[in-house]
């Protein structure tokens, strides 16, 4: 029977993408019939695999969306990306799916029944799962065996593995269902302390938990991704190829649709613990390097707003406030602007000598990605610890206007 795994984490740019696509990749040159869903309306995967985006006519959202009547088939949406490894890929109209089926009896078993018509054509299913909690996320979750959740291994992304625990603590008590947990550290760099210190606690507090493989940072994973290829394809030689091939075969070993959990409980009292001990190693190398430690949790409504790095609400709409001392000039591009480089400048508090920017956008409710540019050098928001992976292998940091 086929195994299906979900790669899923609330928290972006933590490697989902990049996990979901090259776990799919080395479990296909294991042997493996290895089918990659998408279910991130932004089709990542497709873009990370070259598939040309103008000539995806179909997609999952129409394999989920279609009547039970008259199915739409997931053989004539697959694309075959090599031997033993195909991939069902999404697009942008996957994002109304939610919206669709609100309400619709039935509506979290969509995919469930659409991998069933597949699943004696593979051995493993691969789902994306997008970095949110709705309705596409328990979709792919009801229809798993097992969730893979990469995390890595600094303080920030450890939100994001408190927020999953809960979501399946959710579907355990609303479905009856239980799943098998893993936890892969992802984009390990063991040059840092924090990094070493934070994957040592993190296999002491979870134990079996974790997969004993964890995924080296490997810039041959990144560049093969911007070249749209797996990393079996662009450098079956590097160590990057060596770590998701352990992982490969660890997920083999691993998930068994028979084999169960631990209590969710303990594990959503282990992330607690493991955030708390994160924040105070955070704190420690803050003051090792000289720099006064930040506080983790969000600021309180009553904090004063100018010393609030980040995107921050305000009645006018979404302050951006950021601190670049030797920066000349600092733009604000993002999906409000068209991502122009130069139709959004921030400016300089007047009489601050310190070197913070700032601007005030009205912007209307919605979820809005973007960068700062400055002189010219693009980068994520450095006070925002919400961001995912865009098509270049880099980080987009993301606002939420309710």
């Amino acid at each position: 029977m086929m195994k299906v795994v979900s790669i899923a984490n609330q928290k972006g740019g933590c490697g989902k993408t990049t996990v979901a696509i090259n776990l799919a990749a080395c479990l296909s040159v294991h042997g493996k019939r290895t089918l990659l869903v998408d279910l991130d309306p932004q089709g990542h995967c497709a873009l990370g695999l070259a598939v040309p985006e103008d000539q995806i006519d179909l997609s999952v959202y129409d394999a989920m969306s279609a009547p039970e009547e008259k199915p739409v088939e997931l053989g004539r949406i697959i694309w075959q990306i090599g031997k033993n490894f195909d991939l069902a890929p999404s697009g942008l109209d996957l994002a109304v799916f939610e919206q669709q089926f609100a309400g619709v009896p039935g509506r979290e078993m969509r995919l469930t029944r659409v991998l069933t018509s597949v699943q004696d054509q593979y051995d493993y299913c691969i789902i994306d799962c997008p970095p949110s909690v709705g309705l596409l996320t328990f979709n792919a979750l009801r229809a798993s065996h097992g969730v893979l959740i990469p995390v890595e291994t600094g303080y920030f992304s450890l939100h994001g593995l408190g927020r999953q625990l809960e979501t399946l603590d959710l579907l355990k008590k609303q479905c009856n269902q239980d799943l098998l947990v893993k936890v892969v550290a992802n984009l390990y760099d063991v040059r840092t302390k924090l990094a070493r210190e934070m994957l040592a606690e993190m296999r002491k507090r979870f134990g079996a938990l974790m997969l004993k493989t964890h995924v080296n940072f490997n810039t041959k994973i990144k560049e093969g991704s911007s070249m749209g290829q797996a990393i079996n394809e662009y450098d079956p030689n590097s160590a990057g190829y060596k770590d998701f091939c352990k992982l490969s075969s660890e997920v083999v070993e691993t998930f068994d649709p028979g084999e169960t959990g631990l209590p969710r409980v303990d594990l959503l009292a282990k992330a607690d613990a493991l955030s708390q001990r994160a924040q105070e190693l955070l704190a420690e190398t803050q003051s090792t390097l000289g720099q006064e430690p930040q506080p983790v949790q969000e600021a309180p409504v009553e904090k004063k707003i100018e010393i609030v790095y980040g995107a921050t609400r305000v009645p006018a709409g979404v302050r951006f406030l950021t601190h670049f001392p030797e920066a000349q000039a600092v733009f604000v591009a993002g999906d409000f602007n068209s991502w122009s480089a130069e139709a959004t400048p921030m400016n300089r508090l007047n009489g601050d000598m310190k070197g913070d920017w700032e601007i005030c956008l009205p912007l209307s409710a919605g979820r809005y990605r973007y960068r700062l540019v400055v002189d010219g050098s693009w980068q994520h928001d450095p006070h925002n610890n919400y961001v995912e992976s865009n098509p270049y292998g880099e980080l987009n940091s993301v606002v939420e206007v309710a």
